[in-house]
């Protein structure tokens, strides 16, 4: 018989190994990715809110196989921003199983290949990730008042959009219709909450922002005198008509999970109107956001959805610390979106978020077995 002290030193290095074996277990697989675009056509009669563009373009990233040549993935000539690393159109990755689906919202002004470092994770971890360029509210094909004031809009913009990606005859065959989630940064986390069920109250929010005093705090940079244009707009037909659907619910029940990164315009839902959210929410942002201020956005999204996980990021991370990572000529360009504190690594910022969210739609999303008729 072993000596118990030798015994016991045995049982300890088969238990650390044991350990290191879950630990690796743990470890999740990353794929290659693939990434491609898209234009879908809704039916006629769509709000383009003004936009001359009259389809919905997306950006999909989705696994591909291992074979695949990935390369870094830029915007701009020159190039501005890092769109992650990326294998143009290359073929998926073989399996047997449908992989479930995750829509992306940008934020206001922004565009879909501001997603990509969450989209281009999200592929390699096993997902179809499709970012969507939102009419008259995005960088890549122009700027109107009503893209950026009929914020409604958005959330039907993501379920036309996910309509497209099943009907679609690459991708719709290769999703899991039962596996759909939905993520947004800014304007596209306050479109992650109508989603989810919450209803706002735009006209409040318009007469709101009417007020001669709080235009500043409703004017996005981009469009700084959008009240003032919104308001000599909003008796024209097409707008009236739109605005009467402004209160109405768009809930997607495919969507069975949204994240939601730094959500802005917290003033426009009730309490009554986040608690009628039941599907599983979580909600990040970083201390430091100067356009969606924590306590009066992120806190009160929380506070008003059941459930919903929070995560504060400490240690000056900031709105636009949520945007793709910056060239060096971005960051001479346009210091106020890619310069971040000197504390805040915006790549590791990232790491961690898009793991955080990959984490959140593994947990929710997991597979529906349907009984056998």
């Amino acid at each position: 018989m072993l000596p118990r002290r030798a015994l016991l030193i045995a049982l300890l290095l088969v238990a650390a190994l044991s350990f290191a074996k879950e630990k690796k277990k743990e470890e999740p697989l990353l794929r290659k990715v693939g990434v491609t675009l898209r234009d879908f056509y809704p039916p006629e009669g769509y709000n383009w809110r003004g936009s001359d563009s009259h389809s919905l373009s997306v950006i999909v990233w989705y696994p591909a196989e291992a074979s695949a040549e990935e390369k870094e993935q830029y915007l701009g000539d020159p190039p501005m921003i890092y769109a992650g690393k990326a294998a143009k159109d290359a073929i998926f990755a073989p399996s047997f199983n449908t992989y479930p689906l995750v829509a992306l919202s940008h934020g206001t002004g922004g565009s879909a290949i501001q997603m990509a470092w969450l989209g281009t994770y999200l592929a390699a971890r096993g997902y179809i990730a499709v970012a969507v360029n939102h009419p008259g509210n995005n960088a890549a094909t122009g700027y109107t008042p009503q893209g950026f004031a009929e914020g409604w809009e958005r959330a039907k913009d993501i379920s036309t959009v996910i309509d497209g990606m099943l009907r679609d005859q690459r991708f719709g065959t290769k999703i899991d219709p039962d596996r759909i989630g939905a993520a947004g940064f800014s304007y596209g986390g306050f479109t992650m909450m109508e989603l989810a069920g919450a209803t706002a109250d735009f006209k409040g929010l318009l007469a709101w922002c009417q007020a001669p005093e709080n235009h500043n705090a409703c004017s996005p940079p981009e469009m700084p005198d959008l009240i003032d244009k919104f308001t000599k707009m909003q008796n024209q037909p097409e707008i009236k008509a739109a605005l009467d659907h402004a209160g109405d619910s768009y809930r997607d029940p495919r969507i069975r999970a949204v994240f939601a990164i730094a959500p802005a315009i917290a003033r426009a839902f009730s309490k009554d109107s986040l608690a009628q959210i039941n599907i599983p929410v979580a909600i990040v942002a970083g201390e430091a956001d100067d356009q969606a201020p924590v306590e009066s956005n992120t806190k009160i999204f929380a506070a008003g959805i059941k459930g919903a996980q929070l995560t504060i990021l400490p240690n000056g991370v900031g709105h636009y610390t949520f945007l793709d990572v910056g060239t060096d000529l971005a960051k001479k360009k346009l210091p106020q979106l890619f310069v971040d504190n000197p504390a805040v690594d915006r790549q590791a910022v990232h790491e961690q978020v898009a793991t955080m969210a990959a984490d959140f739609f593994d947990k929710e999303l997991t597979p529906v077995k349907h009984k056998k008729k």
